[in-house]
């Protein structure tokens, strides 16, 4: 295999650790993956993205719902 070495900016270095799918991933089959997908057939919108990172965000500030609490909430059993 020919190896190359490329640079990075910091931003783009973590950027592409979060889509590490586990601490022994290399950069190179992240690379990878977001190569081929970005090669499918099946797109998705800018904003469709936009809403995914909005969902995400909201898991992550903790402003979700578990399907019980939204039955009890409809009053569904």
């Amino acid at each position: 295999m020919e190896q190359s070495t490329i640079r990075l900016s910091k931003k783009i270095k973590n950027e592409l650790k979060k889509q590490m799918h586990h601490s022994g991933e290399t950069y190179e089959s992240v690379i990878e993956r977001l190569l081929l997908n970005s090669k499918e057939d099946d797109y998705l919108s800018k904003e469709t993205i936009r809403s995914i990172e909005r969902g995400i965000a909201d898991i992550k500030a903790g402003r979700v719902h578990t399907s019980e609490q939204v039955k009890k909430r409809l009053g569904l059993r």
